[in-house]
């Protein structure tokens, strides 16, 4: 089969290489699955670089979020051979096949594309937990989600919607409104403008929002239009930096300021895993949430490295897309 194959530490994933390698063989837990989409991350940038606070051994190939089809399963599985599933590894995506272990995977909805299902597995729970299990978002708050037209900003929008919450869509150009906008924001603000926390509390009508949802590292300027007993959530920081935050801001308006870290539930709270996978399949049945996938997508395994250059130079919305292969491949 052939793969992205990292022999050692890269400048840039310009110089990824695409190399002929073995289909790996699954162990008696795991499934072998056709990759049919995979979903391009900025962290896959950071990992083939080596900046990354997961380091794999060499050789290895990159890529965490997929989708396709089961291969081969174990002799008792809950899937079967033909099955389309979602799923994610540390790596070992960007190849035409992937061994994944069993409890990593989840059937694809009946209303998602394996383009769509690409992008679920880590920006929608995400953003599931941050708003639900962290901020505790009810009916008629005012939600102020930063990055708003990117993977788990679009996540975020339409969770924070779905929960009856009235949206305020925080990009970095206007150009980005009509993305947002489409996926139900309310109202949106260009958060590179001086005066953007102005605009939040005229919206707001002088009251502030009752929640901020920042995977960008806004938490400073966004408690200027926070309202009393806001919620703020920390999600990331894509801009490059960790904040440091004045501490009187969050007392005088009586501001929590919480984390949120998907990956960390396996390990410290389990049982949310499955409450919180559960209310996501149910809003996709119900056509409440609905990926959206970045175009142009990109095929072929030597188009990934202008996946990740788009999303390095924040070109890209949604979900960027990268397909192995355009013809069916034989074992």
């Amino acid at each position: 089969m052939r793969a992205i194959v990292v022999k050692n530490w890269l400048k840039s994933p310009s110089d990824m290489e695409v190399k002929d390698i073995p289909v790996p063989a699954p162990k008696k837990n795991e499934l072998l699955i056709k990759v049919d989409s995979v979903g391009a991350n900025f962290f896959d940038i950071l990992l083939v670089q080596g900046k990354y606070q997961i380091k794999p051994q060499f050789p290895f190939t990159p890529g965490a979020e997929f989708s396709g089809t089961v291969i081969r399963t174990p002799e008792t599985s809950r899937f079967k051979t033909g099955d389309r599933v979602f799923g994610s590894n540390p790596t070992g995506a960007y190849a035409e096949y992937i061994v994944v272990p069993e409890p990593q995977c989840f059937h694809i909805p009946s209303t998602l594309s394996f383009e769509q299902a690409a992008g679920l597995y880590i920006t929608y729970p995400t953003s599931y937990a941050a708003l639900v299990l962290r901020a505790k978002v009810v009916p008629g708050d005012w939600v102020l989600v930063h990055a708003a037209a990117g993977g788990v900003g679009i996540a975020a929008v339409q969770i924070a919607k779905a929960l009856g919450a009235r949206v305020i869509a925080a990009v970095g150009s206007e150009g980005k409104f009509d993305i947002v906008q489409a996926q139900g924001a309310d109202h949106c603000v260009n958060y590179r403008e001086a005066n953007w926390t102005s605009r939040v509390m005229e919206i707001t009508n002088g009251k502030g929002v009752n929640v901020v949802y920042d995977p960008v590292g806004l938490v400073e300027k966004s408690l200027k239009c926070v309202a009393w007993n806001a919620r703020v959530v920390v999600v990331g920081f894509a801009a490059g930096s960790i904040e440091k935050i004045a501490a009187n801001r969050i007392l005088l308006k009586n501001v929590a300021v919480t984390g949120v870290h998907w990956g960390a539930y396996a390990k410290n709270e389990p049982e949310k895993i499955p409450e919180v996978w559960e209310a996501l399949f149910k809003m996709a049945e119900e056509g409440k949430i609905n990926p959206v996938v970045y175009e142009p997508v990109f095929y072929g395994l030597e188009n990934a490295k202008l996946a990740l250059r788009a999303i390095a130079n924040r070109e890209t919305y949604g979900k960027v897309i990268v397909k192995p292969t355009e013809a069916a491949s034989k074992l």
